[in-house]
């Protein structure tokens, strides 16, 4: 917004700040000005009666005012390009709208019609949109009917711009999922303009959650001190891209420490920051596309509160996976890699029942085999056919049989969504099949390097490229590809990088079969069932994993596999307490990687040596391993059963380092785990859990009982677990 604009809304700007100083609250501003309002007990919304634009925002519990000044009140933005300039938008704060209604006690109706973009004029279209409050939560749903020339590439709704933190001095964190884990990104008071969204190609600067299509979340928490915002972009079907993007305006202090002005103008300009959530629709000319509803809400506590709201939705999609027995029970598994994209040859087809044995002398329930298929590691996608470098066909079926003779479940490792553009199935198949960008280009990525100098230094590094899974006769041949792995006998298949398409989003190509653009993300879930038809024809019990699913992928990749440490925030085991998550442990005397996987619940998978040796290379590691497995065996009930509730429900005090975890069996009955993460020193920790039963406690090493007394002696690097009998 520049200068004229903003004084030419100072009047009412002024009232919002007669608003602050009077104290009245955002209803009596939004009934004083003549604004649309809805209001429940927790929340207070207003919008503008000739833009539509929200222009007030409060959540009544905490007196957080979230939107404060009507004058920068946004309603939406479009991007609808023009054949030779892309950037033409439709803004929305220069449109009147033909409706603002409200229709319903806590339903807001909005239509826009023929609205004016910025270099092309009018544009064909009404975009109606209602807002919705319940119990709290704001509900944005939309409607774009594009009767225009144009294709409508991107619709920003809902669209905030004066999102404030409760009090000047109140921090603002934007937080989010990642493969797992929560990451959270200051936005106040500093703002610092990451790489993702390059400062050279935007006016302000920027932060987004899913700047590039690398991965996804469907949904950001806006957190403070004990208070924060859920943002849901509530779509299990997860349809088109979407976006979760915010705006300093006009900038920051200073760019070495990032801070934002603390006043409502510099230099004659509005001190703001914009929020919107982008959804990449690409709506054709003459079509009509709904948009995925949108919930903004407010609630009280930290980012385990804001997650609460996410996991009540979930529940309404997400259904009971079926889960094979033995993943429910306490296991562990090695990863190893027997070849990799340099043809090492490292293991033989033939020596595998000899990794098999030793799994099954320590307890070990599953091989995960990597680079098991012609080309190894990143090498040869999608071909899964086996290496005559390793052995034969049968040499490896006769291998997987033997092992699970002997209890030890193979899982076979592929990545089915990439192919290996050196190979000759590429140049004569494949190739048809390659995402293709919106100029016509293939979309390509490296990998990864290996053994070599040349591939360690990424000279002969095999290019990959993103296969369309939009396309069904792609499907069909990673359907066949994948029935190879069934045919071998094996009990189960880790999907490698399943979380994402390698920064790529869309497929453009016209002759996939389907008016494009195709959304890959949305698309993973029609490829997941064919796969999971094939599966269910051979073994109903077929073990699907992969690296680091999307939760919309979780009810069907029911194993995911992490990479966890210290300074991992648990998410996704807080959102579903009994999902099989496995963690890397990969350090020779690894108890910190031990530990935590008691702390929150996950299945160790050992790799020493990068998972290319034998378990008993790294005894430390192994034997303390086991005796924590052996822990959560005796005790399944309090720690493994039970639901994981991160530190909930317990305080622990300490004179070190100490981290610990709440679980809860579904007659009440409690287990805490505490951890002394001190390298050298022994600690004493003292747990406060309310209204306890008899308590006891037991450790790796001392795993039976004894009497708690109500503190804890840990030595260095070790564990306790206290139980509720």
């Amino acid at each position: 917004m520049d200068r004229r604009t903003f004084n030419k809304l100072a009047g009412l700007t002024a009232l919002a700040a007669l608003t602050e100083n009077a104290e009245i609250s955002a209803a009596q501003a939004a009934a004083a000005s003549g604004e649309v309002l809805l209001e429940d007990a927790d929340l207070a919304v207003a919008f503008d009666p000739n833009t539509g634009a929200l222009t007030r925002m409060e959540h009544k519990a905490s007196h957080w005012t979230i939107e404060r000044r009507p004058a920068l009140g946004i309603s939406f933005r479009l991007l609808a390009p023009l054949p030779h300039q892309r950037a033409n938008f439709v803004n929305g704060q220069k449109q009147t709208a033909a409706k603002v209604e409200k229709v319903s006690p806590n339903q807001v109706q909005v239509i826009w019609k023929d609205p004016v973009s910025e270099h092309g004029g009018v544009v064909p279209l009404t975009l109606t949109a209602t807002a919705t409050l319940e119990n709290g939560g704001l509900t944005f749903n939309a409607t774009l009917e594009n009767r225009s020339t144009l294709t409508i590439e991107t619709i920003d709704y809902p669209y905030l711009g004066d999102l404030n933190p409760p009090t000047q001095d109140s921090p603002l964190t934007v937080e989010h999922m990642w493969v797992g884990s929560l990451q959270g990104d200051e936005v106040y008071p500093h703002f610092s303009n990451p790489g993702g969204t390059g400062y050279w190609g935007i006016l302000y600067p920027t932060k987004s959650v899913n700047s590039d299509p690398t991965f996804q979340t469907q949904f950001c928490l806006i957190q403070s001190s004990e208070q924060g915002i859920y943002v849901g972009v509530h779509d299990p079907a997860l349809r088109y891209f979407s976006q979760f993007t915010f705006e300093q305006h006009p900038g920051v202090i200073d760019w070495n420490d990032n801070a934002v002005p603390r006043t409502d103008e510099i230099s004659n300009l509005p001190v703001h920051l914009e929020f919107r959530v982008t959804h990449f629709t690409y709506a054709h000319p003459q079509s009509a596309v709904q948009l995925a509803p949108v919930i903004l809400h407010p609630y009280s506590g930290d980012w385990h509160a804001g997650l609460d709201i996410y996991k009540q939705w979930r529940e309404t999609w997400f259904g009971k996976p079926h889960i094979p027995d033995w993943v429910r029970q306490v296991n562990s598994w090695q990863q190893l890699q027997i070849d990799g994209s340099e043809q090492d040859y490292s293991i033989p087809y033939r020596e595998l029942v000899k990794y098999g044995t030793e799994c099954a002398e320590n307890g070990v329930a599953a091989i995960q085999l990597v680079g098991w298929h012609r080309g190894g590691q990143d090498g040869g996608e999608p071909c899964l056919d086996t290496d005559p470098g390793l052995g034969t066909w049968q040499e490896l079926k006769d291998a997987i049989a033997q092992l699970q003779a002997k209890g030890v479940k193979m899982i076979l490792f592929a990545k089915p969504v990439f192919a290996d553009m050196s190979t000759d199935f590429y140049r004569e198949v494949l190739y048809k099949y390659a995402c293709v960008d919106p100029y016509g280009n293939n979309y390509e990525s490296g990998s990864f390097g290996y053994n070599t100098p040349p591939s360690l230094t990424g000279i002969d590094r095999r290019r990959r490229a993103i296969m369309d899974v939009c396309c069904q006769e792609y499907r069909d041949i990673a359907t066949n590809q994948f029935e190879k792995i069934l045919a071998l006998g094996a009990q189960g298949w880790l999907f490698d990088e399943v979380m994402q398409h390698n920064g790529v989003a869309y497929n453009f190509s016209a002759d996939h079969g389907y008016n494009p653009p195709g959304f890959l993300f949305g698309s993973d879930i029609p490829l997941v069932k064919q796969f999971r038809a094939a599966a269910d024809k051979v073994n109903p019990d077929f073990l699907f994993s992969g690296e680091g699913p999307g939760d919309w992928l979780m009810p069907h990749y029911v194993l995911g596999y992490y990479r966890i440490g210290l300074g991992t925030r648990h998410a996704l085991r807080y959102i579903d307490p009994q999902a099989p998550l496995m963690a890397a442990v990969r350090g020779w005397n690894a108890r910190e990687e031990v530990n935590l996987c008691l702390l929150y619940r996950y299945i160790i998978e050992y790799e020493p040596y990068n998972f290319k040796g034998s378990i008993a290379a790294f005894p430390l590691t192994l034997e303390y391993g086991k005796k924590v497995d052996a822990l959560r065996k005796k005790y399944q009930s309090w720690v493994w059963d039970a639901d994981c509730r991160d530190d909930i429900g317990a305080k622990v005090t300490a004179d070190g380092s100490v981290r610990h975890s709440v679980f809860r069996r579904s007659d009440g009955k409690r287990a805490v785990v505490v951890v002394n993460f001190e390298q050298a020193k022994p600690i004493m920790a003292k747990l406060d859990l309310p209204h306890p039963g008899t308590l006891v406690m037991a450790t790796p090493e001392e795993p039976d009982t004894k009497p708690f007394s109500g503190s804890l002696n840990i030595p260095a690097r070790s564990a306790v677990i206290v139980i509720e009998q």
